[in-house]
């Protein structure tokens, strides 16, 4: 099934310096906005603290939850809505040192019942991580991400050559960086099921590079008759419909995770969403143009002959 007929010839290479500018301006409004907020919002899982899910049976108000836990001093904990607008659950989260941590979901319970009967509400989940966990676990997350892309730049430098592991890397770099810097503009919690989203865009993202890369590699025989940009650009109209059907059909799931998984894989499902379609875009305009500006910089032996 080919959902774009044979014989296009879309000059993605003439777009590059575009593409490269518009992907480096959301590089630096990333990286902007991670130093204005200093760095990601980290989510219980890597600050470390307590969590507390409570659903309540009547409409309820951040304000009301706030004053009911001035008797236990934690009025200044986060409080927002959790799901949708009907659900009426809320989370609840501080972030105290690990000797106090112990006993706070139930100071908080107590003082709920203070101010709401307890038929009204009720205690959904409860997450404790201490802040020593908290940092292990932020160290091993960040490590993940690192072995992921070593490993890719040695298997693609053994597979293809170096200058294609690096388009491959910097395409890698630029989803990773694009993801977490929307999550910074969105004020996301990041946590570790964005960890294991970041993961999975990695290997959506270097699938779709290594089948551009392999195309390319084919076509690179013919490197006398045509310049390295025609066979490029010929190698990425040729697999255009099988990119744009993989995307499709990928997103459509995602998009049904998104939509209708929950608030619990909510930000996972939306990790996903970006991630997929930055990856879509930067293994066309972003792993592959790579390649072409790294032979007009630095030419294979075979050419200088």
């Amino acid at each position: 099934m080919e959902i774009i007929k044979a014989g296009t010839n879309f000059n993605f290479v003439g777009r590059m310096k575009v593409a490269f500018m518009v992907s480096l301006a959301a590089i630096v409004i990333c990286i902007l906005s991670l130093l204005i907020h200093g760095g990601p919002n980290l989510g219980i899982d890597f600050a470390g603290g307590t969590l507390v899910q409570i659903q309540f049976k009547n409409t309820t108000t951040v304000n009301e939850i706030r004053t009911s836990l001035k008797a236990t001093n934690l009025e200044r904990s986060v409080i927002q809505q959790f799901g949708y607008a009907g659900d009426n659950e809320f989370l609840i989260k501080t972030e105290e040192s690990s000797s106090e941590l112990k006993g706070i979901s139930t100071k908080i319970e107590e003082a709920l019942s203070s101010h709401f009967a307890k038929e009204d509400f009720e205690v959904r989940r409860v997450e404790v991580v201490g802040p020593k966990v908290g940092k292990d676990l932020r160290q091993k997350g960040m490590l993940a991400i690192l072995y992921a892309i070593v490993g890719i730049l040695i298997y693609i430098t053994w597979r293809f050559k170096f200058r294609y592991a690096i388009g491959a890397i910097i395409a890698l770099i630029h989803d990773v960086v694009i993801t977490v810097g929307i999550f910074s503009l969105l004020n996301k919690e990041f946590s570790l099921p964005i960890i294991a989203a970041l993961l999975t865009i990695i290997g959506y993202s270097l699938n779709d590079t290594i089948v551009v890369y392999d195309r390319i590699r084919e076509n690179i025989k013919e490197i006398q008759r045509r310049t390295l940009g025609d066979i490029i650009n010929s190698s990425l109209n040729q697999i255009l419909s099988r990119t744009v059907l993989t995307s499709v059909t990928t997103l459509l799931v995602v998009l049904a995770l998104f939509f209708l998984g929950g608030a619990v894989i909510h930000d996972f499902a939306f990790a996903l969403l970006v991630g997929i379609m930055i990856g879509t875009y930067s293994s066309i305009f972003i792993a592959s143009p790579t390649i072409l500006v790294w032979e007009t910089m630095r030419p294979s032996k075979k050419k200088r002959k």
